[in-house]
């Protein structure tokens, strides 16, 4: 396994200098895209242009002290789960590719940028993912306070509770004849 940098070495690569936000995304891109590596199996959309335009946004706030986080320029990509505005979530499912694009970024994609990491693409993933035993993903924990601040009323097992990604919106519709208490119409 090739020597992998920490976030903490990156952030301060970019503070002293030593590296930039736009050669960091041309390395990502470099090796996405080499036929060696597994970049064109794991990416299933990369958008090298507008990841090139942040790279270098972010640079130009570094130069005039006004980077919004210690990991304002680091690369990152976004599982196939989490909504990017503009584009269409499918989790891993070629039955949600007639989906509408998301009207915006999922909460924890929204959260990334905002501190200045910089979306390179979306990574493929498992087909529709319901967690493993042991396992559970946060955008489906079960607790009543997590549904309700997702627009949920319910209290119950429904499972209408999170709309942010392509399995909420996929689950929502297929549990629509058995959500006893659905959300507001204004949540979904």
């Amino acid at each position: 396994m090739p020597n992998t940098p920490t976030l903490a070495t990156l952030a301060d690569d970019l503070d002293s200098g030593r590296t930039s936000a736009r050669k960091l995304v041309d390395e990502c891109l470099a090796r996405i895209a080499d036929t060696a590596g597994e970049g064109a199996r794991a990416f299933i959309h990369v958008d090298a242009e507008a990841a090139i335009e942040a790279a270098e946004a972010m640079d130009r706030l570094r130069e005039v002290k006004a980077a919004p986080s210690p990991f304002a320029g680091i690369p990152v990509s976004i599982k196939d789960l989490f909504d990017i505005n503009g584009q269409v979530t499918r989790a891993g499912s070629r039955a949600l590719d007639d989906s509408a694009p998301a009207e915006a970024d999922a909460s924890a994609v929204a959260r990334l940028r905002r501190a200045g990491f910089i979306v390179i693409g979306r990574t493929n993933m498992t087909e529709l993912p319901a967690g493993h035993a042991g396992f559970r993903r946060p955008s489906t924990a079960s607790s009543a306070s997590s549904r309700r601040s997702a627009g949920c009323r319910s209290t119950a097992g429904c499972r209408c509770r999170s709309r942010s990604t392509a399995l909420g919106r996929w689950r929502a519709r297929s549990d629509a004849a058995r959500c006893l208490t659905p959300c507001s119409p204004t949540s979904r």
